[in-house]
This record gives C-alpha cells, structure tokens and sequence, in this order.
C-alpha cells in the first residue's frame, strides 16, 4: 500500500513523495484463526469418520452421505489455511494489497476444517445447517440494509434494535386481530417508521446526537414492548398474541436443486421478499437518481444543497424508508420464527446488523452477505452443542460475537464510512 505525503527541500520546495505503507490487520488476523484452530486439533484430537448429510429428506433427488476421515482431513485442510495465511502476510509484506478472494478462501476452508473435527463420529446435515443460517440472518439482512440506506444519506442508524422489536410486535398485535400476516407484515413496517420518524426529528430537525438518539429509541422501545407485553397481550393471548404466520411456498422445480434448492426455493413470503429487497436496493443506490442523490446527501451535502437538493428532507424521507424495510425484519420474528411476541426477542440482533453495515462497507449486497455470515456462525453454535463438541458451552454463546468481532476488526480493514453520516447540516 502507498500514499502520498509532503516532503521539504532544503530550499523550501515542497513535493509529494510516495510513502509506502504494510497493511498487516488482515493477515495477523488470519496467523492468529490458523493458530487456534492448530491448537484446537492438538489440544482436543478427534478421530473416526465425519459424516456430512447432502441430501434433504423432502427432495426427490437423493445425494449419498460422503464420510471422511476425521484427523487426517483436519490437518491436511489446515494446512492449506496456514499456507493461505502465510500468503496474505507475504503480500502485506512485500506492500501488496491483498485480493478478496485470499480471506474469502480461508474462511471457507477453516470452517470446513473446523466442522470435520467438530463432527467426528457424527453428522453434518449440509442442507439443514445452510437453511438454518438463511432463516437467522432474515432479520439482520433487512436491518443490515436499513442502516445502509440510513448511513448514506447521512444519519447513523443505532435505532435498528428498536426498530426491529417494535415491529415485532406491531406485526405480532395487527396479524392476530386480523388474522391475516400481510396485514401485520404492514405494520411492522409502520413500527419501524415510528422509530424511524423520532430518530429522524431529533437528528435532523433539532440537531441531537444521532447515536444518543439511537441508543434512547431503543432503550424506550425496549421498555414500552415490555410493558404493552405483560398489561395487553398476555391476559389476551388468544386475541391478540397468537399471529397468523407465513407458510412456505415451494417453487416448483427449483426447489428440487440438491442442496441449495430447498434452502433458496422452498421458503417463506418475507424470505423472497428479502432477496428482491437486497437486488433493488443495490440496484437503486448505483443505478437512479434517487440514489445519486441519496449518496450525494451522505458524502457532500454542501454541494448537494447548491443544486437544489433539500438536504435535510431526503435524509428525513429515507431515514423512514429505512425503518420500513428494518420493520420487515422484525415482522419475521412473529409472523415465521415465533409463534408469538415475547419480550426483548429481538436479542440484541440490531446491533449485529450494525455491524453488518461496517463489514460490508455501507453497500446493500455486501451488508447482507455478512449477515448472513452472523446467521452461520450462530446456526454453527447450535449445530455444535447438536454433535456434543468438547468445546465449553460458554464459548459456543460466545460464537456469533466473536465471529462478529473478528469480521469487523479484522477483515473489513481500513475502511471510511460516508464522509457526512452524523454529522447534521445546517443550511447556509
């Protein structure tokens, strides 16, 4: 990596002298992943045959199970990580920037390493474990793309929480009135828009401290869900706590694609909804006008002013579409994972797709790829106390926040956010 700094002659000349700099984050971040795995296989060997299940019971292809030696594969696997790892640190050191494909490699082998010696003398259902990473990463993949829209346009979106739990609850309420899910998928869009909507008047209009903010919103959601809870919908738990869910619509050939097909095409509404969510999003940022202008309130309001723009009325209305779409989130929680609404059910989960947001690099399809790598790892922690691993049940809670940690310190890298997100604009 090189940049560009100022440099003074003796006889006060000033030049720009390319300074060369090592960019070693990344690649002590792998040494290290390579080293612990080294030492979980020495410290605590396993051995026997690892079974990974291929096939799914309800499809009609049927794929073999493949059983592989549980020890020599772990080594043999972990030697190519290390030397995937020995090659990002040449690059680093040599003042090479290393390519995407390298981490995204690793990460691929250490988690197969990692699940042989996990599942010795056991079975890996592959089709179950990659549905079950999809269904956990819904809502942080709607939340993940609210704070996206949110950060572009310039406003920090700590609500996200918020926003996710209250439309929870609204979709949980309006579906069980209404007995249908589409009516409390609505609402839960209009939960989120309510947070939205006070995070956006007191950022924007009367200029407060965007994370303060965020992080009141969710404190106050989380209390007034909790107390609506327990004073309105557990004395009336048949009326008004037992939501209409979505069932899954299978998609007729498709869904019979071995090993993907029942993970991509046998799903609910809000599932495909997320798919076509991401693809506009994505498509909308780079490719309208409205996300010219979105990107251009987010990095130079200034001169989006000067070519009249209304700055802070873009960042008002987008700022609530991104509740909206945080809402769908939330409608998933009650309407297909719970039959219920429960209290604080969201788990923290709006502050993993925050950092969604920053792994990704503020862009929609990134963004949802590493929540959908959150949802592996905490679909990995169940799938290892499934195949009773010696590894301390403490440390497997632990998993999706560790993961969550090492993906933003580590393989984001150097990165910028918008260059006007939390800041307010004040006109002239």
């Amino acid at each position: 990596m090189s940049s560009l700094a100022p440099t003074t002659t003796s006889d006060g000349t000033i030049h720009l002298a390319t300074v060369k700099q090592r960019r070693l984050k990344l690649p002590i971040v792998l040494v290290a992943m390579t080293a612990l795995l080294a030492l979980l296989f020495l410290t605590a060997p396993r051995s026997g045959t690892s079974t990974f299940r291929l096939g799914d019971p309800a499809s009609s292809i049927a794929l073999p199970d493949v059983g592989i030696p549980t020890g020599p594969t772990s080594w043999i696997v972990l030697l190519f990580v290390a030397a995937l790892a020995a090659w990002a640190f040449w690059d680093a050191w040599s003042y090479r920037r290393v390519q995407l494909w390298l981490p995204v490699v690793f990460s691929v082998l250490a988690v197969f390493a990692f699940l042989v010696w996990a599942a010795a003398g056991g079975r890996v259902p592959v089709t179950g474990l990659l549905a079950g990473a999809i269904s956990l990463s819904v809502p942080l993949v709607f939340g993940a793309l609210g704070g996206v829209i949110g950060e572009r346009v310039g406003v920090v979106n700590v609500a996200i929480e918020g926003q996710l739990l209250l439309g929870a609850f609204s979709a949980a309420l309006l579906s069980s009135i209404t007995g249908n899910p589409f009516v409390g998928l609505i609402g839960a869009m209009i939960g989120g828009v309510l947070v939205a909507f006070v995070l956006a008047a007191f950022a924007i209009k009367y200029l407060v401290e965007q994370v303060i903010v965020g992080v009141v919103l969710n404190v106050l959601v989380t209390g007034l869900t909790g107390f609506l809870y327990g004073a309105l919908l557990v004395p009336n738990e048949n009326e008004l706590n037992s939501p209409i869910r979505f069932t899954r619509l299978e998609i007729p050939l498709l869904s019979e694609i071995p090993i993907i097909g029942p993970v991509l095409f046998n799903q609910t509404f809000i599932v495909y909804l997320m798919f076509v969510t991401v693809a506009v999003v994505a498509w909308g940022l780079y490719r309208t006008r409205w996300g010219l202008r979105l990107r251009a309130v987010g990095e130079h309001p200034q001169a989006a002013d000067t070519v009249g723009i209304n700055v802070n009325r873009l960042r008002f209305w987008n700022v609530s579409l991104a509740g909206a779409i945080a809402g769908i989130g939330g409608a998933y929680f009650t309407l297909v994972s719970v039959p219920q609404f429960g209290k604080e059910m969201t788990a923290g989960l709006g502050f993993i797709a925050l950092a969604a947001v920053i792994f990704g690099r503020w862009d929609p399809i990134r963004a949802a790829l590493a929540a959908l790598l959150f949802g592996f790892a905490t679909n990995l922690q169940n799938l290892l106390t499934v195949l009773k691993t010696p590894i301390p049940s403490e440390f497997m809670l632990m998993l999706p926040y560790v993961v969550t940690i090492l993906a933003v310190a580590g393989f984001a890298g150097q990165i910028r956010g918008p260059a006007a997100s939390g800041k307010p604009y004040i006109k002239g």
